[in-house]
């Protein structure tokens, strides 16, 4: 769709409006009443507006809604309670029997524009929950934003922004919700404000996959990369990571090897035996970049989700990012966490770190990169490959570009290298895109490349073209 053939957010506003069928609450905290505040002055909103608050101080706050256990404001579950409380009302204080055709929602937001200082560029969550049939179950979509723009009002009106597209597209686009992701950003740039987590649930979106929508996120690069858990949800990557030891995989995992298995298991053993890092306070990652994704510049999408499903039943945490070079990933990660991080990978990954040819576009070249790759925390657990003359190459013995071998030397004398000793020799003769193909083709034998419990849910699910 053009932008002339995109309705102004007055025009949306105004259509909510003038629907008879719809009518509902807002209820927004911490950035003013932007969203009421489109629908007020089109006109007409006393015929969708049953009402209209904000709960600024935290006493008001708390007494509505109730005390968050870490005393939070700004975060999913408070956005939850609100969307729960309010809904709760209008079904309490609205009759039915006057109303049997009206759709009812309630629109929420919980918001910390940016502070004085401007050290923190504000973020919130925004949800909406609604109806598109009165006999229906509610349906929410519930996302959170980070903004980018460096003024309080400025943030402000796109949130009021933002709001009216949210509420406009769940009632006329929610058949579609990749169409409703598109949607949001109508009247905005991805300059203006980051979508990193977004959820939908309830009838209407019954047969929606949360995690092919996290993916769109990324493909229209409203975000540089999403995270979801084993249950399909998506999660929010500040919360997940914050204050964690991090230890991420990056892979394609089409399908998970004993490789892989062997990688994980031998890393993290590794990671967990350095100081100050303790399991509870410890995340793996499998990570899959968006070019590991696509397939002649298109992604599959039933491939992708052959992937996420493997990667969930087995229970792992998985991230989809648009972080090619790893000192990308790297930095991404020190956003919300000091804590120590660790970098899993094969040999021919660390070799390609050390190419030059990759950094020409840094202006500081492969010294800014490797700043940020290799700071204090951080360390890479190298696992082993075989050569051509079934020899194992190493940190030891790897060879890099030329001129990289003494800055190489620096960080593998520094500790930033460490082998992975615990592997089978056998075990490296596996590849991925080998065992693909002779699922593919029926063939007998893939079943001992894999872990057992991988094996059982490809036959289980029929992943990657079994048969």
């Amino acid at each position: 769709m053009s932008l002339n053939n995109i309705l102004s957010i007055k025009q949306k506003a105004l259509q909510i409006n003038l629907d008879s069928d719809i009518y509902g609450t807002f209820a927004e905290i911490g950035a003013g009443q932007e969203t009421a505040r489109q629908f007020f002055r089109v006109g007409g909103a006393s015929g969708t507006i049953a009402k209209a608050m904000s709960a600024y101080d935290k006493s008001f706050s708390d007494d509505i809604y109730g005390i968050e256990d870490d005393k939070r404001y700004v975060t999913h579950n408070r956005l939850v309670k609100m969307l729960n409380h309010e809904t709760s009302l209008i079904e309490k204080r609205i009759d039915r029997k006057n109303k049997k055709n009206v759709k009812f929602f309630c629109f929420a937001n919980t918001v910390a524009t940016i502070d004085f200082a401007k050290k923190y560029n504000g973020h919130g969550w925004v949800g909406i929950r609604f109806q598109i049939d009165p006999k229906e179950k509610y349906n929410d979509i519930i996302l959170h934003v980070r903004f980018k723009e460096n003024n309080a009002q400025q943030q402000q009106e796109t949130l009021g922004v933002l709001g009216t597209n949210l509420i406009h597209s769940a009632f006329f686009y929610n058949q579609t919700p990749k169409k409703i992701i598109k949607r949001l950003y109508d009247h905005l740039s991805i300059d203006q404000v980051e979508i990193d987590t977004i959820n939908f649930l309830g009838p209407v979106f019954k047969k929606v996959d949360n995690r092919i929508l996290s993916l769109e996120l990324v493909k229209n690069k409203m975000t540089e990369a999403v995270m979801f858990g084993p249950d399909g949800n998506n999660i929010l990557p500040a919360a997940a990571l914050y204050k964690k030891n991090i230890l991420a995989l990056r892979g394609r995992f089409r399908p998970v090897t004993i490789v892989n298995e062997e990688m994980y298991r031998s890393s993290l053993n590794m990671f967990l035996n350095e100081r100050h890092v303790d399991k509870k306070d410890t995340i793996v990652i499998f990570e899959i970049t968006l070019a590991d994704l696509t397939s002649d510049g298109e992604i599959d999408e039933k491939d992708f989700m052959d992937r996420a499903k493997l990667l969930g039943s087995l229970g792992e945490t998985v991230l989809i990012s648009n972080y090619k070079e790893y000192y990308r990933l790297a930095e991404y990660f020190s956003l919300y966490t000091k804590k120590k991080i660790g970098l899993c990978m094969g040999v021919n990954n660390l070799i390609q770190i050390f190419d030059p040819k990759y950094y020409v576009s840094l202006s500081g070249g492969i010294l800014e990169a490797f700043g940020k790759l290799f700071f204090k925390s951080l360390k890479v657990y190298l696992y082993p490959v075989l050569d051509k003359n079934n020899n194992i190459v190493n940190s030891d013995n790897l060879k890099v570009h030329p001129r990289m071998k003494e800055l190489y030397k620096f960080f593998k004398f520094n500790g930033k290298v460490i082998d992975v000793k615990n592997f089978k020799k056998k075990s490296l003769k596996i590849y991925s895109h080998q065992v693909l193909e002779s699922i593919k083709k029926n063939e007998s034998g893939w079943e001992k490349l894999l872990p057992k419990a991988v094996a059982e849910k490809i036959k289980k699910f029929k992943l990657f073209g079994y048969k």
